[in-house]
């Protein structure tokens, strides 16, 4: 690793970044002129966000105090603990734990910095972790391997479906920096009931494991205010998903973004609800309106991620997609499952409900909650098997009225790259162009962000599609 990116903390850069990048939506458009020539990179992140009003703001302020809690943990008298962005952090709230989620972490810095993740990349190819293992955890695990980095206590990892690069990454964390670990299981069938009364007993058993690394019990009215904010924020989901399947949809595309990265960072925490009320506020004037989400007003076409987004420099892609008129539709991140979304009648069995009577049922909506979860509802395994990738693949494109689909991973994605292939020739056949991206979702390295964007222009005009 070179010694210049030895020289600041990896949270600390990244929160500086987030931090005074709020501050500027406070100053006059003559003050951002004047500050963009300062920043000419880290403008690509914030001169969108700040174009959203509002929506924009209050995202960038929840990155900044996500981050800014994981730097304060250990002064507050709180314990971090790594997870992943299959596990939703609402436990780990509940008993004053301070999570890291490693993807987003990587995003940001992805996101943020010209010179990308690149060196955290290959850290931990040099402390022995596999270079093919999936970038987004490698990016961030390789600052904190290097400890460069507030120092992690524990880590909780939610196993997303049958990833086994994102289950390696946490147990080589742990093993490396010799640290408690515990491996949540995911359940092989959801829905069935021999499968959750086992997801339910290990995820009790994970509630030990956490309160032991805490020092803190689980207080059942702590649980039920974080999950009374949960079902809050599912009421504000099912609005903004229901204007979703408008044509035009009032959302733009970045929201997206705003849903599965908030919901990721501070599910059941009034700093998403903030930001889900002010979505809300903006989507439903234009729904009535009746216009587009789109800067130019016009949609062209309407395109569902089957996967992932791109997290490489700036937020480019979003307004790649906005620049043409291409409606973002979601992708398996952005969806939750909630049983009265109006998506979710497509797939019952795969739904999930929330009952705050009592401690257990709450523990079991947590449970619940965290089996819904991307990957773990989706990735389970075979890719044609009922309530898996393709049905939901299917169903989505169909409510939302779906023009295409895109496939984006990364090359550590081996479970999605097994298959994607007969996935792709059953979306065809069902009549969705469907679109292969050969990058890395964090690392420009093994395809420019140019080549990228060419190769989607051209499935674009090929197909017909714009």
């Amino acid at each position: 690793m070179r010694p210049e990116v030895r020289a600041y903390p990896f949270d600390w850069m990244l929160w500086a970044a987030l931090e005074h990048g709020s501050r500027a939506a406070d100053g006059t458009p003559g003050e951002l002129r004047h500050l963009y020539r300062y920043i000419p990179y880290f403008r690509g992140v914030l001169d969108p966000l700040l174009r959203e009003g509002e929506p924009g703001i209050l995202f960038i302020k929840l990155l900044s105090r996500y981050l800014r809690n994981i730097l304060d943990a250990h002064r507050d008298g709180k314990k971090r603990a790594a997870t992943t962005f299959c596990f939703l952090p609402g436990l780990l709230y509940a008993l004053d734990v301070v999570p890291i989620t490693l993807e987003i972490m990587s995003a940001l810095g992805g996101l943020t910095w010209k010179r990308g993740m690149y060196d955290y990349l290959d850290y931990g190819c040099e402390v022995g972790f596999t270079e093919t293992s999936c970038s987004s955890q490698r990016g961030a695990l390789g600052a904190y391997l290097a400890g460069l980095a507030e120092p992690i206590d524990f880590v909780v990892c939610d196993s997303p479906g049958v990833c086994d690069t994102n289950a390696n990454a946490f147990a080589f964390a742990a093993e490396y920096l010799g640290i408690p670990f515990y491996h949540l299981n995911y359940p092989q069938v959801i829905g069935e009931d021999r499968s959750q009364t086992y997801h339910r007993e290990d995820y009790k058993a994970l509630i030990a494991f956490v309160e032991e690394q805490s020092g803190r019990t689980l207080e059942e009215e702590r649980l039920r205010e974080i999950l009374a904010e949960a079902e809050k924020q599912d009421g504000l989901l099912a609005d903004l998903e229901d204007m979703h399947t408008l044509v035009p949809t009032p959302l733009p595309p970045i929201y997206n973004l705003f849903i599965y990265a908030g919901r990721f960072l501070f599910s059941g925490m009034p700093a998403y609800t903030e930001l889900l009320e002010a979505m809300h506020a903006r989507t439903r004037a234009r729904a009535a309106a009746g216009k587009s989400g789109l800067r130019s007003g016009r949609e062209k076409l309407r395109a569902f991620m089957c996967y992932i987004d791109h997290y490489t420099l700036n937020l480019r892609f979003w307004d790649w997609l906005d620049e043409r008129g291409i409606a973002h539709m979601g992708s398996i991140l952005s969806r939750t499952f909630r049983d009265y979304h109006g998506y979710a009648g497509a797939l019952p069995e795969a739904t999930y409900t929330l009952d705050l009577a009592d401690r257990d049922t709450m523990i079991d909506s947590l449970a619940q909650m965290n089996a819904r979860s991307p990957m773990v509802r989706s990735i389970r395994g075979p890719y044609d098997q009922p309530n898996m990738w393709l049905d939901e693949t299917l169903a989505m494109a169909r409510v939302f009225r779906a023009d295409c689909l895109i496939y984006n991973g990364t090359p550590g994605c081996r479970n999605t790259w097994g298959m994607v292939k007969p996935f792709a020739r059953e979306t065809e056949a069902s009549g969705y162009p469907t679109h292969i991206m050969n990058d890395d979702a964090f690392d420009d390295r093994v395809e420019s962000w140019e080549a990228t964007a060419e190769r989607l222009e051209e499935f674009f005009a090929v197909r017909g599609l714009l």
